[in-house]
């Protein structure tokens, strides 16, 4: 049986482009931390084995941290992995509820318009000055913080623009259910 015969309903559906995007996001994120991983192993080898410590480590590590750290952030905007109190939001009513949501939504994409307007100023300042250690301009350190708080802008925008999650309107059917019992 090929899963063209399966009906419709038994299909998953495509994932959509914002999904793709905080896949690609995290995809991106991981092979900068290995790479973090693979550039902070050589360091410690030239610098104990061979006595030869380079210089362009320590900057180009800083860049992959950075890399990591705001686009692994911005797809935890998408799949609502961020730091949030769940007890308060539980513990309100629906109406309560929805507007402390929207408001942690509104929060976030105002702390990651911030991250890519300086981000992507301190990006476009830096390019005509040399990295120290690296062959790299001195922006380019700032790059990672102007793409990740762009995604977070755009995540915490559609999220807020989708409305509660399909598993909160799950949740509270099944406590209306439950209630009429």
């Amino acid at each position: 049986m090929d899963r063209h015969d399966l009906p419709a309903a038994g299909r998953a559906a495509p994932p959509d482009l914002l999904t793709r995007l905080s896949s690609l996001s995290v995809g991106v994120a991981a092979v900068a931390l290995l790479g973090l991983v693979l550039v902070q192993g050589w360091q410690v080898f030239a610098r104990y084995v061979l006595n030869d410590s380079p210089s362009w480590t320590e900057p180009v590590t800083l860049l992959l941290l950075a890399t990591a750290m705001a686009l692994a952030a911005a797809a935890g905007v998408h799949e609502e992995r961020h730091f949030r109190f769940h007890l308060l939001a539980q513990a309100l009513p629906d109406g309560a509820r929805r507007a402390l949501d929207a408001m942690t939504l509104l929060v976030i994409a105002l702390i990651g318009a911030v991250l890519a307007w300086w981000g992507a100023r301190l990006f476009l300042d830096g390019l005509d000055v040399r990295m120290a250690g690296a062959p790299l301009p001195q922006g380019a350190g700032y790059l990672p913080l102007a793409v990740g708080g762009a995604l977070m802008v755009l995540f915490a925008v559609a999220r807020l623009l989708r409305g509660p999650r399909a598993a909160d309107a799950a949740e509270a059917a099944d406590a209306v259910d439950t209630g009429a019992e």
